[in-house]
């Protein structure tokens, strides 16, 4: 039985979330506070983590920070509507976000979501290496998308690249020309359609250029289609 961990101050979230997640077979553990979750992260070592970001004692983006180096997916809960803090929490590793008030059952679909992405990555790791192999890489300019060991190399310097990103980045640059709408990126990348947020996408995006583009403001690489959606130019 998989194991996921609901943080939020506030009770009545937390047994909401509690009781749709249980309906569909999950073993649910419950914190109200940061300190609190980071002791049951470490007794636990839960499948996933659903996040409030403004949580007592501990802030969940110090929370959210701390999980990606442990490799355990989040899900963040925020009741702001301020953009700053869907970017930060995506920008610190979380795989997604819902704003509050939240459909239960999105959070479920999304829930499963997530953790059947991790599962397949998780599948598709070799059990064993014989003999090493070269790296497959991707090279555009200034940076370098290093398939295998799923890293970005941009001016010799490798840059933290959370997995949507990475993910978005590969799909987009092994497709060059190609126009994508942003419910095609959703459901190729994110592994769902109705459930998501359109604006998942140009936040991603608009992070990305920050990394590989020479000049963000004038993409040369992640080119956005009016009307349509985003493509990928070799800038050649």
């Amino acid at each position: 039985m998989r194991q996921i961990l609901v943080v939020d101050d506030e009770a009545n979230i937390r047994e909401l979330c509690r009781l749709y997640l249980e309906q569909e077979g999950f073993a649910v553990a419950e914190a109200s506070d940061g300190l609190e979750a980071g002791r049951m992260v470490g007794e636990l070592h839960p499948s996933l983590v659903v996040l409030d970001l403004m949580l007592p004692g501990k802030s969940g983006f110090e929370i959210c920070k701390e999980l990606r180096a442990m490799d355990i997916p989040v899900i963040m809960l925020t009741a702001r509507g301020d953009e700053v803090d869907k970017i930060l929490g995506l920008e610190l590793g979380a795989e997604d976000y819902l704003t509050k008030p939240f459909s239960p059952r999105e959070l479920v679909a999304r829930v499963k979501v997530v953790l059947r992405r991790f599962d397949r990555g998780a599948a598709a790791l070799p059990a064993a290496a014989p003999e090493p192999k070269p790296l497959e890489k991707l090279v555009f300019g200034d940076f370098t998308i290093d398939l295998a060991g799923r890293s970005l190399i941009v001016r010799e310097k490798q840059l933290d690249c959370p997995p949507k990103e990475f993910d978005l980045l590969t799909m987009l640059a092994q497709n060059p020309h190609r126009a994508f709408t942003r419910e095609q990126l959703l459901e190729k990348v994110w592994d769902y359609s109705f459930y998501g947020d359109f604006r998942t996408v140009d936040v991603h995006i608009q992070r990305l250029r920050k990394k590989v583009e020479p000049d963000p403001e004038k993409p040369r690489y992640l080119k956005t289609v009016w009307g349509i959606g985003y493509k990928f130019e070799t800038g050649e």
